[in-house]
């Protein structure tokens, strides 16, 4: 199987978005209710329904961008928030973006449905997404890692392994307030 383009836009086309959490996640929101910057800019990779950043832009962080490699999401995120700035909408594979200067990156289901041998190329491109003293917060899976996906699993340990070379500070925790179905299944990261 491939995972590319035509692969995202088949799920979504499809409806198999079995991801989709309805809403912005606990961890996440909670995490930025406690961001009082509410200039700082924001980057979501792989943002499907992107809850999480209409959650951001309705709590009055404007400088939200969101990625995805499918159109159909972007284009029913926009019909959804229509004051959202298209200039924001980025319909692109993630690798592939620019260096960014982004303050924050929100991770909640890219990561786990990347291929894992993208996993380290994953934590070298946020490293170049982010300028100095950018965090990388959200979600990853905490569960054994399998074949059988997307999503992919995987350990604190394994995530370390990644991310612990190229930042200064790696927290990776259990996450306590999860979504009932995720519950003991995630763990919370926050990345500089």
């Amino acid at each position: 199987m491939k995972l590319d383009k035509n692969y995202w836009e088949s799920r979504w086309t499809e409806g198999q978005t079995g991801w989709d959490t309805r809403s912005a996640t606990e961890p996440i929101k909670h995490y930025f209710d406690q961001i009082a910057d509410k200039q700082a800019k924001i980057l979501i990779p792989g943002c499907g329904n992107a809850h999480e950043a209409i959650y951001l832009f309705e709590s009055g962080f404007k400088n939200v961008y969101i990625c995805d490699w499918a159109e159909q999401p972007l284009e029913t995120f926009s019909e959804r928030i229509p004051d959202f700035p298209k200039a924001q909408l980025l319909c692109a594979d993630f690798f592939n973006l620019e260096t960014g200067d982004f303050d924050f990156i929100v991770e909640q289901t890219f990561f786990c449905a990347l291929d894992p041998k993208l996993r380290s190329a994953y934590a070298q491109k946020v490293k170049s997404m982010l300028k100095k003293g950018g965090k990388l917060v959200g979600l990853l899976f905490n569960f054994p890692l399998t074949e059988a996906g997307p999503p992919f699993g995987g350990s604190k340990e394994e995530y370390l392994q990644y991310f612990e070379s190229l930042f200064e500070s790696v927290r990776i925790e259990p996450c306590y307030n999860s979504i009932k179905p995720r519950l003991g299944s995630e763990l919370f990261i926050l990345i500089s």
